[in-house]
């Protein structure tokens, strides 16, 4: 279902970001079975932007969305999250453009790794220790953003 959120914004070098009016991810975090953190992770379909590399679920924001909402959305369609299982925890600005195009990360948790469902979008989900996160061929947006997202998850 297309949003009115949908396509591109550019900054004046060229730069281009998903979400006319922004865009948001969620960073699910739990304890995985050995007690590390677990967050779960997109591997990007290599048909998307910066496919081929792992981010969080998420998307452009309609105009009519707070970025907490987009998030949970998004984290729905292309992870199948549902959205009662879930506790919100913050959100973190962690990418604003010159146009003034904004990522909003909105951190959450669940008790427990819950079963996801990958849409076109995703080639895989996957439950990822923290400790491994830096590890995988990162977005580079959350790869700029991943040590400071960390902190926070602790």
């Amino acid at each position: 279902m297309r949003g009115d959120g949908d396509g591109w914004v550019f900054d004046p070098d060229g730069a281009r970001y998903w979400g006319r009016h922004g865009a948001a991810g969620l960073l699910l975090c739990t304890r995985l079975p050995d007690g590390g953190l677990g967050v779960l992770l997109q591997h990007r379909a290599v048909w998307s932007h910066q496919g081929g590399t792992w981010g969080l679920p998420g998307g452009a924001r309609d105009s009519h969305e707070s970025a907490v909402d987009a998030a949970v959305r998004e984290a729905h369609e292309e992870a199948g999250i549902d959205e009662s299982a879930i506790e919100v925890l913050e959100t973190e600005v962690t990418h604003e453009a010159v146009s003034g195009w904004t990522y909003t990360t909105v951190l959450a948790r669940v008790a427990e790794p819950i079963a996801t469902v990958a849409n076109g979008e995703s080639a895989e989900l996957r439950w990822v220790d923290e400790t491994d996160v830096e590890h995988l061929p990162l977005h580079p947006g959350f790869g700029h953003a991943w040590p400071t997202l960390r902190k926070r998850l602790r």
